[in-house]
């Protein structure tokens, strides 16, 4: 059976002007600007930098014509008067811009060149090969990761080149092809595994002893090596400390990612635009929004002259009533954008600046231990804005201090107890353990178990499994790893 009934309820949406507002405030500078250059594009009513100094003027007066086509309908939907009388000095002409052309840098470098996989193949034109191998040849160059490595077995390349290339072929041939490929720059490409890589870039050295042992150590003995047993290589090999360390030292010099090192490596590069900067003027901190964070925009003095020219025409067309209304929209989607570009600066503005002001003792100093216990509802609650909101400032924004680029979201971190009972920063506690870590004794590095009772002597009552987790998020290893000889 259907039944209908009221049901009174209250619940709160989002307009798209704030979702709008929202997802342009979580955008870092370079994003920004994209955004920006996209609405641009896309609304001919804005217009970017300085206008002329001549004001709009207002000749006109409200005005009815009647005609069939509902003058009195378009004159209810936009009012003419109301976008071309501006009684107020528009803000940008009230700025004053006292920097030079040369003290702000707009334009971001691209870097160009030649791939890392291109690179191999420009060195395999250089050998001699038959069809068959050359095909096998640039198989398994595609077949190197950005690391350098080719992390397939040689079954599984020898199905692949049947199956995607018709190519048939042997292990022993694919083999033979892959020494070549072993060959080319940077050293240790094309290797299999970690234990490969390394020892082709020793074989490319000159052979001096510690090599020869080294080299030696990587073939027969890697597991004991990657453990750090050392005193098993010591009489497996039968050597001093002094020649296992002058073994090692050469191994540690070796590159574990040869591909990586290859400036030309087609990996995106990420340029970071600091969003602010903070500096320190006569001991005191002083905050700036990155210029490119606030663009100067006004609307299109192109559309204001349409205005007019509808305003003053005495017989109003359908076309020209189809363009005012096109004009209406395009005018007033302009005139929000610009607004919400100042909220957003206005929003970034006061949300770094209340986290500059809860950080004024780190941002003086530099020292991390200095860093106060800080989550979003803190800088939430001084500002009087939602959590969300600092959220999205914070995730994405860097600022350039006088300790260099920083992250914003860094500065958040969740407090603890001390025996004195102060809330300290969780990130003063990770300093603390990661200068404790740097002073130790490397012969006998200190296990989770020491470390926890020394941060405990400091004052720093913290369990050993959180000892663990802090050290795993500085990427410190364990103990064992930490040894050296």
């Amino acid at each position: 059976m259907l039944k209908q009934q009221l049901n009174f309820k209250l619940s709160q949406k989002l307009s798209p002007q704030q979702i709008q507002l929202m997802k342009l405030i979580q955008l870092p500078t370079q994003a920004f600007e994209q955004r920006l250059k996209q609405e641009m594009e896309e609304n001919p009513a804005l217009d970017s930098g300085k206008e002329k100094a001549d004001d709009y003027e207002d000749t006109f007066s409200n005005e009815n014509t009647d005609d069939d086509y509902g003058t009195e309908k378009i004159e209810a939907d936009i009012n003419v008067d109301e976008y071309l009388s501006d009684d107020e000095i528009p803000s940008y002409r009230l700025s004053a811009n006292n920097y030079s052309a040369d003290d702000e840098e707009r334009s971001v470098p691209y870097a160009s060149g030649t791939t890392f996989h291109q690179h191999l193949i420009n060195q395999l034109n250089t050998y001699r090969f038959d069809e068959e191998e050359r095909e096998i040849a640039e198989f398994l160059v595609g077949s190197v990761d950005e690391s350098g490595y080719i992390r397939r077995s040689v079954s599984d390349i020898l199905d692949d080149l049947a199956f995607t290339q018709n190519v048939y072929t042997t292990e022993e041939k694919i083999e033979s092809i892959l020494e070549i490929v072993q060959q080319l720059d940077p050293a240790g490409v094309g290797a299999r595994n970690l234990q490969e890589c390394l020892w082709l870039q020793l074989d490319r050295k000159e052979t001096t002893i510690p090599i020869k042992l080294a080299s030696e150590i990587l073939k027969k003995s890697f597991d004991h090596f990657s453990k750090k047993h050392y005193d098993k290589l010591l009489v497996k090999f039968d050597i001093t400390e002094e020649d296992l360390k002058n073994a090692i030292n050469e191994i540690e010099h070796l590159n574990p990612k040869p591909g990586g090192a290859y400036s030309g490596s087609n990996r995106m590069i990420e340029h970071v635009v600091p969003d602010f900067t903070i500096r320190i003027v006569d001991a005191e901190l002083e905050l700036t929004l990155n210029g490119r964070n606030a663009p100067e925009l006004h609307v299109s003095r192109e559309y204001n002259n349409m205005l007019q020219g509808y305003k003053a025409s005495k017989e109003k067309s359908k076309s020209q009533k189809d363009a005012v209304l096109f004009i209406k929209q395009k005018l007033d989607a302009a005139k929000w954008f610009i607004e919400a570009i100042k909220q957003r600066q206005q929003t970034l503005f006061i949300t770094m600046s209340a986290i500059m002001h809860y950080q004024k003792s780190y941002f003086l100093s530099g020292d991390e231990r200095n860093l106060r216990p800080m989550i979003l509802k803190d800088i939430a609650d001084e500002i009087n804005m939602d959590v969300s909101t600092v959220s999205r400032v914070a995730n994405s924004k860097y600022v350039d201090t006088p300790y260099g680029t920083k992250l914003i979201k860094e500065f958040f971190s969740e407090s603890m107890t001390n025996v004195e009972g102060e809330e300290v920063s969780t990130r003063e506690i990770k300093k603390i353990l990661e200068i404790t870590i740097g002073e130790e004794d490397k012969k006998k590095p200190l296990t989770d178990d020491k470390l926890a009772k020394m941060l405990e002597e400091k004052g720093y009552p913290i369990a050993r499994r959180t000892v663990a987790k802090y050290r795993e998020q500085l990427d410190i290893p364990v103990a064992r790893l930490r040894k050296k000889i």
